[in-house]
């Protein structure tokens, strides 16, 4: 008897629904004959060693006979675990264990236990976004893995817990009811207390207004210092102070932590903008994405938050090198023989380094034993095309001691600094509406778009002409400039970019005059 059920498969942060034949047939042996095809992994394979001690355990006598098991489309790859309870479920309905000939309202992912329990997945987010599309109304997944499911509007998520739950609710179809979950309360932006705060940190002004420019543009920093100025702990900050997730951002964002298996149970949704910091032994498949079926790295992981790289010189060469791309195009793509996978890669980049080897080049507070071709060598770790999409270099000096110790009445909070971000990124969305067009920052805007917002006056072009000149930049590093002055005369409502705003994004290109002129 042929009985069939559906069920999804993921690939990169996208799912394809799977469908699921079982036939049963008589065997002359006195053994079962398990057989599963349809291009299945390892883990697939290994399946009916669980369907079958699953089913027995929950009370369910599996006379020996031939069982086929066909994923379709049969020329994709299949992974993963997820396709246990599916199988599980057109085992029972082949031998009369389910009143349904047949499941075409179903979607079904799920591991099996040997005790008939069923533990979470990888992807319920984009699997519950497949069968919307493809209008299939019910989805039957973990109970873990309900809230991310849930949603997606348009499909009725079932909680289950075990084969039981699962064989109750297709018979009776009582006992379980859809979850619905509340996207705009899990949208509520979360609890600061105890949070890093830039009211903790002493000094470092010049840091501070710069770290508010690139949170407010979405553009990338290096911050450049001796060791113990700061860095790390202003960089560590930067969360705080980045506007709010929009549902569509979050949404983004949730598929890829799901497919990648780091995504909170409890919230279902990524609520907050990831911050991200990998240690610099990172691989460049860790830090791009990579596998035999590709999966997302930190880049992805980052995506509409932070990625923080902390000495950036101790990163292998190869590693940073990988990140132009998804710098440049805001995605990375990961070709296999199998498969070529995008995934979305539209980060701000947050890095800092020391200004040598030693870390005390320039700093005053004691000798530098490092020669120019040391502290050359060192700094030229980062290329230069590295370099020119990072929007922004700042110098962070050593705090002195009045500073340390003064009083912090004077600091501002990251609540105070985070208004004036979302203001200037309200202007920025406004801008870009209004044109039907779907940039979040001022970071994202193409060629086209900066001539078309990025207007000089005179004076302006007179000193952008002289600074590019005199420091060698790039065409890049010209555009980068004209985003961050854009950013800036939007920080100060001003719709025509200003002399003084040119001067404050040139100034920002503090490696560009002292280590690459």
């Amino acid at each position: 008897m042929l009985f069939k059920t559906q069920s999804a498969a993921v690939f990169g942060i996208d799912a394809n629904i799977i469908e699921v034949e079982v036939d049963i047939s008589p065997t002359r042996s006195q053994e079962e004959n398990f057989q599963t095809v349809g291009l299945p992994d390892a883990a697939v394979r290994e399946s009916r060693q669980r369907i079958r001690a699953a089913l027995r355990n929950c009370g369910f006598e599996v006379p020996i006979t031939q069982i086929t098991i066909n994923l379709a489309p049969a020329d994709v790859k299949k992974e993963g675990s997820g396709f246990d309870l599916p199988m599980a479920m057109g085992i029972l309905g082949a031998y009369g264990g389910l009143i349904k000939k047949e499941l075409p309202e179903y979607v079904m992912v799920g591991e099996l236990s040997l005790d008939g329990g069923i533990r979470g997945v990888r992807g319920a987010l984009p699997i519950a976004i497949a069968a919307r599309a493809k209008k299939i109304a019910n989805l039957i997944v973990p109970e873990v893995n309900a809230r991310e499911a849930a949603v997606v509007s348009g499909v009725n998520v079932y909680p289950v817990k075990s084969l039981i739950d699962v064989v109750n609710l297709l018979n009776t179809g009582n006992g379980i009811s859809p979850l619905t979950v509340d996207t705009s309360q899990m949208l509520v932006e979360a609890d600061q207390f105890g949070a890093p705060d830039f009211k903790e940190v002493r000094g470092q002004f010049t840091a501070k207004r710069a770290l508010e420019i690139a949170c407010a543009g979405g553009h990338n920093i290096l911050m450049i210092g001796p060791p113990g100025s700061g860095k790390t702990m202003l960089a560590k900050r930067v969360s705080s102070i980045l506007p709010p997730l929009t549902f569509e951002e979050a949404l983004e964002t949730t598929k890829i932590h799901s497919v990648a298996g780091v995504l909170d149970a409890a919230s279902g949704l990524v609520s907050v903008r990831p911050f991200r910091s990998p240690h610099h032994t990172i691989s460049d498949a860790g830090l791009i994405g990579g596998g035999i079926i590709p999966r997302p790295g930190e880049v992805s992981l980052s995506h509409n938050g932070v990625l923080f790289l902390d000495e950036l010189p101790e990163f292998p060469r190869n590693v940073l090198e990988v990140m132009r791309q998804p710098l440049e195009d805001g995605n990375v793509t990961i070709a296999r023989a199998s498969m070529s996978l995008t995934f979305p890669a539209r980060f701000m980049l947050a890095a800092a380094m020391n200004p040598c080897p030693c870390g005390y080049h320039g700093s005053g507070q004691r000798d530098c034993p490092c020669s120019q071709p040391m502290i050359q060598r060192y700094v030229s770790k980062i290329s230069g095309p590295l370099m020119d999409r990072i929007d922004i270099h700042i110098d962070v000096p050593a705090v002195n001691y009045k500073e340390l110790r003064g009083s912090d009445s004077k600091a501002e909070s990251s609540a105070q600094i985070r208004e004036r971000v979302v203001r200037a990124r309200e202007v920025q969305l406004n801008r870009f509406a209004a044109a039907g067009e779907r940039n979040y920052s001022n970071a994202q805007m193409s060629s086209r778009q900066i001539r078309a917002y990025c207007d000089l006056g005179t004076d302006s072009e007179r000193m952008l002409e002289r600074a590019m000149q005199q420091q060698g930049l790039s065409a890049r590093a010209h555009d980068r400039i004209l985003k961050v002055a854009r950013t800036i005369a939007d920080m100060e409502a001003s719709p025509q970019i200003e002399s003084k705003h040119i001067a404050e994004a040139i100034q920002y290109r503090t490696l560009d005059r002292t280590y690459w002129v």
